[in-house]
């Protein structure tokens, strides 16, 4: 296997296992927390569940940007981002700086206290607010996948 093949697998492995750790959260942790009425701490329990997702969804993401900027550049294809029938490579990289950018930089410094003190005065919006955030990401992330695919077989919608 080249190194170009091993990029891609280990790049689609990441978003699946990123998006569906994603989607997980979206779908079907936040509805039920929601739903939970006779929970003493809906917030601390999804920060607790979530948190043990922090460190898969750090690891992919980071693999996944790897390897998609050595797959650009091993491909010499920086010129798709000037093409509009690649608009699925310009959601797909906006979508992981804004993963990246939630993960290692707004979630560290001050995201994960907020949650906690809008959480501690009014859980069920605070936890409708998270998952209308997550709902967002993740159509976008499903967008760029579709785009992906679709696109890698030269399906590309605008022409």
């Amino acid at each position: 296997m080249d190194s170009l093949a091993l990029a891609r697998v280990v790049h689609v492995l990441g978003v699946v296992l990123w998006i569906g750790g994603v989607s997980m959260v979206t779908t079907v942790l936040l509805p039920a927390l929601r739903r939970m009425k006779n929970t003493d701490d809906p917030i601390a329990l999804f920060e607790r569940i979530e948190g043990a997702f922090g460190l898969q969804a750090k690891v992919t993401t980071l693999a996944t940007g790897l390897t998609g900027f050595y797959m650009l550049h091993a491909m010499d294809a920086w010129q798709r981002y000037t093409q509009v029938h690649y608009w699925w490579l310009h959601l797909m990289t906006l979508v992981w700086f804004l993963f990246t950018l939630v993960l290692f930089v707004f979630e560290p410094l001050f995201l994960h206290r907020w949650f906690s003190e809008a959480g501690a005065q009014d859980p069920t919006r605070t936890l409708a607010r998270a998952q209308r955030l997550h709902a967002v990401l993740l159509t976008a992330s499903l967008l760029a996948i579709v785009g992906a695919v679709a696109g890698g077989h030269g399906w590309f919608f605008i022409h």
